[in-house]
């Protein structure tokens, strides 16, 4: 008896989209669940931001560059599609602060921009002796209102004031999210540093016994590793891997979903082109401005409409090593939000990653674009590499032009997790189940948008899909 397949789509190939994909396909051979799963992407490659350039023995990443080791999804997909043994982890150097025209070495026990140790925050001359007095009342404040969403920047101003927050926390976090600390949201971005201050009242003493009760490397002389890991040709070999174990012809690229359609207990796909699919269940691992434009018939998802997204560039320059007189003894700097600057930050990548330059060879990684200061990422490429050469030669001095450069645009690709954003997804996620059960969403506009944290969307959307898909055959066989 030819049993009838399930079908699942999943709308957006970037890493969530992929993820799910995969589990899903594997789950089915595994279980043998008779699904039928396809993913659907609008672009003609799959991966989304994460993008990489091999050339004359260059790595370039174009969006992220790594991931955090802690955060073991990524890791563990790596293992599934045989790319563990070719992760490697950054070396760890010197990090700076870019203030008042010149770098300041990242205060040492800092986490987070957070100091843990003493010493290091007395001595560096990054803040003014009244900001350090201003940063000691953290010992005695009382703890926030419990349960309340509140912004980075109250959160951090309030417990260790203004210029700590400016000239050390705000590099630090806005630059992961590209957005204003004075909106984003404390609960869905860093919440770790809330459940820190309700257990221990004071933030500094709380990180520094969390970071204590970390195990040590009590290995004698053995290198300190990097908190972070990538592959030694690139984040994208992760993409490619993963897309070579899905099955033949369950993949459509550069076709775009239109709208969805309600079809007794499924759905119709409309894209681009006339084409169409059917679904009994829809992962939206698409951008949260996409899935309301495609469900803009039924109403739905106006919160979406409302979210920002910020749009940011980045800017690789590849020179010869002799080309800067002025080294850094360090991998980066991070840019005071007081500082005359246009680059938000900047990568040493020869030196955080090794293996992503020749011998003899230096590649420099900037950042520009952030909530409120977006304009530059519409200028050419020309106008964009030389304000960021300016900006790079007012700290140190390159005495010729770059072998070549790559500037990457990404357009409305930081979606703004502002306040309220936790209790906002939760009724959308509430909308979907309501109005249109088997679909779900997941991505970077949601949860968390490192590349381990969208893998983990990816996984959970797995179980998701897998239990609906169980209760309606169930409904079906009772019938």
């Amino acid at each position: 008896m030819l049993v009838e397949k399930q079908k699942v789509v999943i709308i957006g190939g970037g890493i969530t989209g992929l993820t799910a994909a995969y589990y899903l396909q594997k789950e089915s051979k595994m279980k043998g669940l008779h699904l039928d799963v396809k993913l659907v992407e609008a672009s003609h490659r799959l991966g989304g931001k994460i993008q990489t350039i091999r050339r004359d023995g260059f790595i370039i990443e174009r969006g992220p560059d790594s991931f955090l080791a802690r955060k073991q999804s990524a890791s563990k997909l790596a293992k599934e599609v045989g790319m563990d043994k070719e992760l490697i982890s950054n070396t760890s150097g010197k990090s700076y602060v870019l203030a008042r025209q010149r770098l300041y070495p990242m205060p040492g026990g800092s986490i987070m921009g957070i100091p843990t140790q003493i010493a290091p925050f007395i001595t560096t001359g990054l803040f003014s002796p009244a900001a350090k007095a201003r940063a000691a009342a953290d010992f005695v404040l009382p703890r926030s209102n419990p349960g309340q969403d509140q912004s980075l920047g109250e959160f951090f101003r309030r417990r260790l004031g203004d210029e700590v927050v400016e000239n050390l926390i705000e590099p630090l976090l806005s630059g992961i999210y590209a957005g204003d600390i004075d909106q984003l949201s404390l609960m869905s971005t860093f919440p770790q540093f809330y459940q820190v201050e309700q257990k221990y009242r004071s933030l500094i003493l709380g990180m520094k016994k969390t970071a204590g009760s970390q195990p040590k490397n009590t290995g004698g002389k053995k290198k300190k590793e990097g908190m972070f890991l990538t592959f030694k040709s690139g984040l994208q070999s992760l993409v490619d891997a993963v897309e070579k174990q899905l099955e033949p012809g369950s993949v459509f690229k550069g076709y775009r979903v239109e709208s969805v359609r309600k079809k007794g207990s499924g759905y119709i796909i409309d894209m681009n082109g006339g084409e169409k699919l059917q679904a009994d269940s829809i992962v939206m691992a698409a951008p949260h401005f996409a899935v309301h434009s495609i469900f803009s018939d039924w109403g739905l998802f106006g919160e979406f409409k409302e979210m920002l997204s910020t749009s940011v560039a980045t800017v690789a320059l590849a020179f010869p090593e002799k080309a800067v007189e002025k080294d850094m003894n360090g991998t980066g700097f991070v840019v005071s939000r007081n500082s005359d600057y246009t680059i938000t930050a900047c990568t040493w990548t020869h030196k955080k990653w090794p293996h992503s330059a020749p011998k003899g060879k230096m590649l420099l990684r900037c950042y520009v674009g952030r909530a409120g200061d977006e304009a530059i990422v519409d200028l050419s490429d020309d106008q964009i590499i030389k304000i960021v050469l300016d900006d790079l030669n007012k700290t140190m001095n390159i005495t010729m032009n770059p072998e070549f450069a790559y500037v990457t645009r990404w357009k409305n690709s930081m979606p703004q997790y502002t306040v309220g954003h936790k209790e906002r997804i939760e009724n959308a996620k509430k909308q979907a189940e309501e109005n249109l059960p088997g679909v779900f969403l997941a991505g970077s506009s949601y949860d968390g948008l490192g590349v381990p944290d969208c893998i983990d969307q990816g996984e959970k959307v797995v179980r998701s899909v897998l239990d609906y898909l169980c209760s309606i055959k169930k409904e079906a066989v009772q019938l």
